[in-house]
């Protein structure tokens, strides 16, 4: 009897901690301006800060991972955060509530809005402003805790000019191999106190060397279906997955790969695929949904959800299939110097993202940079939440652009 009350009790509260995923990170789906680095703003603020389900450590650890692994970064730190705190369901949760709002939005583009010029809005304007308060405010946070001493600092101001200075696909992984190879030599010898709790992700090894095979078999299996085959489902899902298994540096560089798959082979016009990136700058969320609105375009709303599925599934595998390795990784003496090295690299990274493209976009007139201020203040030191700072930043820029 004690064991069933127990049990029940249990189950409630995993339901409880369930619904609590979905609500928060849908309401992220739907405030979450401002590209990748942006989203990892939004997520340090409202899970590390505010509900501290990660201590700051572990969540520079996993930013570290997602970095390494292609695909989009931030939502792959969502389903992490959400395996975290409540298994495997809770990171499809976690997925699933901050992706779809996008995800529908997008659609709808397709259907209704196609070829809308909406990049000029106010609006839109005011959103960029609230993306360089919420990133600047990441940064500060982040940087203390994972520059403290005058080696970081160095490690994240060379990963700061060499990612500014070296414009290429393969700049970031590099930078981040080589900040872990000085992390190593440096640390390697160095007892330092790192006050931060245990975070265990609840995946067994063998659920993920089952998520690294299926990435891998499909990766190597659909091209070899689609040409058996010519379905164009298995054609298009194969286009998608492959843009999701090989790009990094999150949703913008994989903007080219897919107007190679779509716009050179005429699935998709050149204007429709320009309409719908400026569609996708103005709704929140991960930038790699504007699959959502290609697979529309080409096939209706059915076409949207299975691209969505196919871009984002090699994240999903990839992830699931390292967390289980990782949590044992990160707390190997061996393994922590170099972590240290990856972290620092990973401030001046997102230092470097902070400048191009965010401040570059959104700071044109001083009275950007004092609206900037104003929403930082709000968020920094009236402690408002990110929600409310979205709303303010729309606003004030919808009333500049009447003025």
């Amino acid at each position: 009897m004690a064991n069933q009350i127990s049990k029940q009790k249990k189950d409630k509260l995993s339901l409880r901690t369930l619904f609590e995923i979905f609500i928060v990170s849908t309401r992220l789906g739907f405030t979450s301006f401002g590209g990748p680095i942006a989203h990892l703003g939004y997520f340090h603020e409202e899970y590390i800060r505010r509900r501290k389900w990660m201590d700051e450590k572990s969540y520079a650890d996993l930013v570290a991972l997602a970095q390494f692994l292609p695909g989009p970064a931030s939502s792959q730190v969502g389903i992490g955060i959400g395996v975290a705190r409540g298994g495997v369901l809770g990171g499809i949760i976690s997925f699933l509530g901050f992706t779809f709002p996008s995800v529908i939005a997008l659609i709808m583009f397709a259907v209704i809005l196609q070829g809308a010029s909406i990049g000029e809005a106010g609006w839109i304007h005011g959103l960029k402003l609230v993306a360089v308060a919420i990133v600047a405010h990441a940064i500060l946070g982040m940087a203390q805790n994972l520059t403290p001493d005058l080696h970081r600092k160095i490690i994240a101001l060379c990963a700061l000019v060499g990612t500014l200075l070296w414009q290429t696909i393969y700049a970031q992984i590099s930078i981040i191999l080589l900040s872990a190879l000085i992390g190593y030599f440096i640390y390697k010898k160095q007892t330092i106190q790192e006050n931060h709790t245990s975070v265990h992700f609840p995946i067994s090894k063998k659920l993920g060397v089952i998520c690294l095979t299926f990435f891998f078999a499909l990766l190597l299996l659909l091209p070899l279906l689609r040409e058996a085959t010519s379905i164009q489902w298995i054609a298009m899902f194969d286009r998608f997955y492959r843009a999701g298994s090989l790009v990094f540096g999150g949703g913008h560089v994989v903007l080219p790969l897919l107007e190679r798959e779509f716009v050179a082979t005429n699935w998709v016009s050149a204007e429709a695929f320009l309409a719908g990136y400026g569609a996708t700058q103005a709704v929140p969320g991960p930038l790699f949904t504007f699959a959502a609105y290609l697979g529309a375009v080409i096939n209706g709303w059915k076409g949207g959800f299975i691209a969505t599925v196919a871009i984002f599934l090699p994240a999903f595998l990839l992830i699931l299939g390292t967390l289980p390795f990782w949590d044992s990784l990160r707390h190997n003496a061996k393994v922590k110097g170099a972590l240290m090295g990856v972290n620092a690299a990973v401030v001046g990274i997102l230092i470097a993202a902070f400048y191009q493209p965010i401040w570059t976009s959104a700071i044109i007139e001083a009275s950007d940079f004092a609206c900037a201020a104003i929403l930082f203040s709000m968020l920094a030191y009236f402690k408002l939440p990110p929600w409310m700072i979205v709303i303010a930043g729309m606003l004030a820029g919808t009333l500049w652009s009447l003025l």
